[in-house]
């Protein structure tokens, strides 16, 4: 008798010729192909060829408790009690478990077959899942082609938009700068024009003083007077001498030009528009640093030290002046648009401003007709001027 590979009929059913000879016939057929399985044990294809992808994932339930089912991209890898046989219905646990287990599941209650979780592939085919996959594919590809600056200029209508700014250069702090687009500190431009017309711009405008700890004093300028250069009898440089000490008067306009009078005191001026032709600042307003600017005066002051000195009287004089922000012969030549000691800042008077009074100059003697001119200037009612000319108010309010 011989045995073919698919058993002892070629793996089909025995037909009626083959069932002659009754049962003992077939038994004798059934012992020898148990004999032969013992000796010749068949060969079962991997468990990795049983599973195929017809349909979802499934696990069977075994007695101690079941695995979850692992999914990778070569598909589903199910635990070997769970694999379904090729013909998509499972197998039961006794038939692909070994002796021990085979035994236990005998006893055991049919196993469930529940749905597997965690599979992102669970209850798709082969054709729907990579469709599903290109049109992922084709969206995150047209993410990335988008630009950047067309969805900075679609934005949200939940999220706020800012506005881009106009230019890209450097932008004006609010800190220093006026409203009307003044910068904070006056330059060259604003000494360069003549003497006249400088004194009554200075009016108004904040004079500053850094000492050398950093404290800053200000002070409003209130009283200026106007010196024109050598046509001026009461300048010094009338006739157009230049001589080492009144040399800052012939300097650019904006130098500093400090001299001496009565061997102690200082007088500053400042250079205008014009050879020898300058603006003597006379008088400010305190603004900031006043208990300094009063030691910086007592300091210097002759007499009795019982007496406190008023706000009013710290500056209310060209020397008091010097003395209250500490200026003496080393500020002589500097250039007021660029020292870094003292600057002139742009004032906000606004529409009140003063009412500007044009009087004669204080102390010019034997200056002939120069000594009576009007080149004094100063605000009407402002009690920090040093010297007040009731006639010359008096005819700025006829006119």
């Amino acid at each position: 008798m011989t045995i073919g590979r698919g058993g002892l009929f070629g793996g089909r059913r025995p037909g009626a010729a083959e069932m002659q000879g009754g049962p003992s016939r077939l038994r004798g057929l059934r012992e020898a192909k148990s004999s032969l399985g013992r000796a010749l044990p068949l060969r079962r294809r991997p468990a990795r060829f049983l599973l195929r992808r017809r349909g979802p994932a499934q696990l069977l339930a075994l007695p101690g408790g079941g695995r979850r089912a692992s999914c990778g991209s070569q598909g589903c890898r199910l635990p070997a009690a769970a694999r379904p046989n090729p013909m998509g219905t499972p197998e039961s646990a006794a038939a692909l478990a070994g002796p021990d287990e085979a035994s236990n599941s005998r006893t055991s209650p049919p196993p469930m077959s529940p749905q597997v979780t965690g599979c992102r592939g669970a209850g798709l085919g082969p054709k729907r899942l990579s469709r599903r996959m290109g049109q992922k594919k084709r969206m995150a590809e047209k993410e990335l082609q988008q630009s950047p600056l067309d969805t900075a200029q679609s934005p949200s209508p939940k999220e706020p938009h800012l506005r881009q700014a106009s230019s890209l250069g450097p932008q004006r702090s609010i800190y220093f700068s006026s409203p009307k687009g003044h910068p904070a500190r006056l330059g060259t431009e604003f000494f360069d024009q003549p003497a006249i017309p400088l004194a009554r711009a200075f009016l108004g405008q904040i004079l500053v003083r850094r000492l050398a700890d950093g404290t800053e004093l200000r002070g409003r300028i209130v009283e200026t007077e106007a010196y024109l250069g050598p046509e001026d009898e009461a300048a010094h440089s009338r006739g157009g001498r230049q001589t080492t000490r009144n040399r800052g008067m012939f300097m650019k306009p904006g130098t500093l030009y400090v001299y001496i009078i009565y061997g102690m005191y200082f007088c500053m001026n400042v250079s205008s528009q014009g050879d020898g032709a300058c603006v003597l600042l006379r008088a400010l307003e305190p603004l900031g640093g006043l208990e300094t600017m009063r030691q910086l005066r007592n300091n210097l002051r002759k007499g009795t030290l019982s007496r406190t000195l008023k706000d009013r009287e710290l500056c209310n004089g060209p020397s008091k002046l010097c003395q209250a922000l500490a200026i003496d012969k080393s500020f002589d030549q500097r250039d007021l648009a660029q020292d870094e000691a003292m600057w002139l800042e742009y004032g906000l008077l606004g529409p009140s401003r003063p009412a500007v009074v044009a009087a004669a100059r204080v102390g010019i003697g034997n200056a002939g007709e120069w000594t009576q001119k009007p080149l004094r200037f100063y605000f009407q009612g402002s009690p920090w001027v040093s010297v007040v000319d009731k006639a010359a108010e008096q005819k700025n309010t006829q006119t």
